[in-house]
C-alpha cells in the first residue's frame, strides 16, 4: 500500500539519471526539494515521516520540469538555503553558492574583531550576504543593486528574517547613489567576474537562467568591477576600513595587485573547501 501511495526516491533518481544528471546531484536536489515543498528534513524521512500526496505530486512535477528544461531547482521553487536560512530567489537574482558563505564568514570575523558598525554590500542581489552579515553581527548593512526586481527580493528576505532595521537596501549603480559623507567600516562585494568569452563553457542552468548582468563582465579577464570598486572604495571607507571580494577561479593574484595599487594592505587570501582562492580582503591604508 505504501509503495502505491508514495513516490519512491529511486524513481525520482532515475528521472535525473535518464536526463544526464549524476546520482549525487540527484539525491541532493531531491532532498532539497522535499524540504522546501513539505518542510521535511532528511532526518524526518529516515524516521518514516512521509510527504503528503499533494506534496509528492508537486515534487514529481518540479523534478520533471527541472530535468527537461535544466532550469535551476531553486528558481523553480523560488527558494534556496544559505547558511542555514531560507531565502527567496527568482530569475532576477543569483542563486547563492556555498562558496559565498566563506565571504560572509570572513566578513563576520573581521567585523567582530574590529567592532565595525556600518557595512556596504555592493551587488546585493537576493540580499543573502547583507542579511547574514547583519544577522551574525551587531552591524547595520546597506545592500545596493542596480536591479529593482532584485532589491524587492532582498527586502522581502530581510523582512522574513526580521532584519528590517539592520539590513537596508537602495538602488545604486556601484557608488552612484552613495553620498561621500556616508562612510562605511567595510565594503563587501561578490561582483560579476565571468569574462563574456567563457559563457559557452558554463552549464545551461547558469548561462540560460541566471541574470546575465550579475554574472558577466565586459572585459576579457573578468576584473572590471574589482578595478572600479577598488578605485572608488577609499572615498567611502572610514580610516582602516576593509574591502572584501569574492573572486573567480584564477583571479586572486590580479585582484591582490588591483587592491595594492589602490592603497590596500594587510591583504588576505582565503581558500574555499575545494582549495580555490575565493575571498580577498584588505585594509585601507591611512594617509
Amino acid at each position: 500500500m505504501q509503495n502505491q501511495r508514495y513516490l519512491q526516491k529511486k524513481d525520482l533518481i532515475n528521472l535525473y539519471r535518464n536526463n544526464g544528471f549524476d546520482k549525487n546531484e540527484a539525491e541532493a536536489e531531491i532532498s532539497f526539494a522535499v524540504e522546501i515543498i513539505s518542510g521535511l528534513t532528511q532526518k524526518d524521512l529516515i524516521l518514516g515521516i512521509m510527504p503528503d500526496p499533494s506534496d509528492l505530486k508537486k515534487l514529481k512535477e518540479t523534478i520533471e520540469r527541472r530535468v527537461s528544461t535544466r532550469e535551476p531547482i531553486a528558481q523553480i521553487l523560488g527558494k534556496t538555503f544559505f547558511m542555514g536560512q531560507k531565502f527567496d530567489v527568482t530569475k532576477d537574482t543569483l542563486i547563492p553558492r556555498p562558496e559565498t558563505e566563506l565571504l560572509v564568514r570572513t566578513a563576520v570575523k573581521i567585523i567582530k574583531e574590529k567592532d565595525f558598525k556600518q557595512i556596504l554590500d555592493i551587488g546585493t542581489g537576493s540580499g543573502c550576504v547583507a542579511c547574514m552579515t547583519a544577522k551574525l553581527t551587531s552591524a547595520q548593512v546597506l545592500g545596493i543593486d542596480i536591479s529593482n526586481e532584485a532589491l524587492k527580493i532582498a527586502l522581502n528576505n530581510a523582512m522574513h528574517l526580521d532584519l528590517m532595521n539592520k539590513a537596508l537596501f537602495r538602488k545604486s549603480d556601484l557608488f552612484a547613489k552613495i553620498r561621500e559623507e556616508e562612510k562605511f567600516d567595510m565594503i563587501i562585494s561578490n561582483p560579476p567576474y565571468i569574462p563574456p568569452q567563457e559563457k559557452e563553457n558554463l552549464q545551461v542552468e547558469v548561462k540560460e537562467y541566471e541574470p546575465y548582468s550579475a554574472l558577466f563582465t565586459q572585459d576579457e579577464k573578468g576584473l572590471e568591477f574589482y578595478k572600479k570598486i577598488s578605485e572608488q572604495a577609499k572615498n567611502y571607507l572610514n580610516s582602516q576600513g576593509w574591502l572584501l571580494f569574492e573572486a573567480g577561479i584564477g583571479q586572486a593574484d590580479d585582484i591582490l595587485k588591483i587592491m595594492e595599487k589602490n592603497n590596500f594592505s594587510s591583504l588576505q587570501v582565503h581558500k574555499d573547501v575545494s582549495g580555490t582562492e575565493r575571498v580577498i580582503a584588505g585594509c585601507l591604508n591611512s594617509l
